[in-house]
């Protein structure tokens, strides 16, 4: 394994950005990011939507009638995940969530570092919604986050953080993407390319079978598994994942990350204060000044 130095380390102030999936059903699905999940519309650009909370874009919903949505152990979107500020701000939304389409909810965890609580939007794209305990309470074995999948009754969690107050001031509660997940087709091939060749720090695997990947100390920004998706090959055009932004502070970070793709062979487009390349699955990445 590469080691890497700090200086070919993505910023530690590095902050997840808007996710892009491409829409076959733009009514269907801007209807469940809106009613479902307590978005509103912060912008319109070509026929699209970047759906919300307090001006802050979450998603973009772009319009691809005619795509398929994908098989699924194609490589791709595994979840976006959301994060709330707090437990009561959560809570309004997995209520939401769940009174708009019951079945869409599809598990829920306390991962020892969050309690997370999951959904499957109209058209199969993952999503996590979540809340971080404090990183005082945290727990590290050297460079590695002691994460588990503890049981957490949905209905105990509602019963102990869900208010009146909360659910009427949904839309004001703020809300960013925490992380991305991703399928891909092998753990080590993900980690030869976030790790060693973007920048990423690792956080956390899962039995040779997924790999946690950050920056500046956080648990995880970005995750690659290969439970649906081993041996995958590179992505077709298909519905779902279309971007994933990546903010940093500055122009410089973005030139550091332009010279190690460069270094590595991979094909990006440089624009200054923007990147775009892909990882090896064909998954589109965007990093761009904040």
């Amino acid at each position: 394994m590469t080691t890497i130095s700090n200086q070919d380390l993505l910023p530690a102030e590095l902050t997840m950005g808007t996710v892009m999936l491409k829409v076959g059903d733009m009514r269907v699905m801007s209807d469940y990011y809106q009613r479902a999940l307590g978005l509103e519309i912060v912008a319109e650009q070509d026929g699209g939507l970047y759906l919300g909370r307090l001006g802050k874009p979450v998603v973009h919903l772009a319009p691809a009638a005619g795509l398929q949505i994908p098989g699924r152990g194609e490589a791709g979107l595994f979840h976006t995940a959301i994060l709330f500020q707090d437990q009561p701000s959560l809570a309004a939304t997995i209520a939401t969530a769940a009174e708009y389409e019951p079945r869409a909810f599809v598990g829920s965890a306390d991962h020892l570092v969050s309690e997370a609580f999951y959904f499957t939007d109209p058209e199969g794209n993952g999503i996590e919604l979540y809340y971080d305990k404090p990183r005082d309470v945290w727990q590290w074995d050297g460079k590695t986050v002691v994460m588990d999948n503890v049981a957490l009754p949905p209905q105990r969690f509602l019963q102990q953080h869900l208010s009146e107050a909360a659910v009427t001031g949904q839309r004001e509660a703020a809300a960013g993407v925490g992380h991305v997940h991703l399928q891909v087709g092998d753990v080590q091939t993900a980690q030869d390319f976030y790790v060693d060749t973007l920048g990423f720090e690792r956080t956390a695997g899962w039995h040779g079978q997924a790999l946690f990947v950050s920056a500046g100390g956080y648990h995880h920004h970005m995750a690659m598994n290969v439970w649906n998706s081993r041996g995958a090959g590179p992505r077709k055009d298909t519905l779902g994942l279309g971007e994933v932004l990546i903010e940093v502070p500055s122009a410089d970070d973005v030139a550091a990350l332009a010279d190690r793709l460069k270094v590595a062979s991979v094909a990006n487009h440089h624009t200054g204060l923007e990147l775009q390349f892909e990882d090896p699955w064909r998954n589109k990445l965007r990093v761009a000044v904040r």
